[in-house]
């Protein structure tokens, strides 16, 4: 269940799929959808996709939905995969991942979840 906090409006620098994490653009006021891990997240899209060039609201605080990408439970700190999908984060020994935040549900690849967001770091 989402219940926003903060949500700011940007321009999408790429394509932007529905319930997924976004990290900064190239540029000030600009987002792209997350990538990796190492991506800085900085929130997620609501129910909508977006074109490059769209002004999406991008929820930065609160709780928000965001689709798993994988096996999800409750409580693990998430971060991003290669399609901007929520994962449980498991940095190997001496590496960093950023963190979009925490499971507030369980799931599996596809569902549609919740985050608590709290953008932070992570290291193995």
């Amino acid at each position: 269940m989402s219940n926003p906090g903060m949500i700011k409006t940007a321009i999408a620098e790429t394509a932007l799929a529905k319930f997924r994490i976004t990290a900064p653009g190239a540029t000030d006021g600009s987002v792209k959808q997350a990538g990796a891990a190492t991506d800085a997240l900085n929130g997620v899209t609501e129910g909508f996709a977006y074109a490059i060039g769209d002004r999406p609201s991008i929820v930065r605080s609160g709780l928000a939905d965001v689709e798993y990408g994988g096996n999800v439970t409750r409580g693990q700190p998430l971060t991003a995969d290669a399609s901007g999908r929520a994962v449980a984060a498991a940095p190997a020994g001496g590496s960093n991942v950023r963190l979009i935040g925490f499971a507030e549900v369980s799931g599996v690849l596809g569902d549609i979840g919740s985050v608590f967001i709290a953008p932070s770091v992570m290291q193995g």
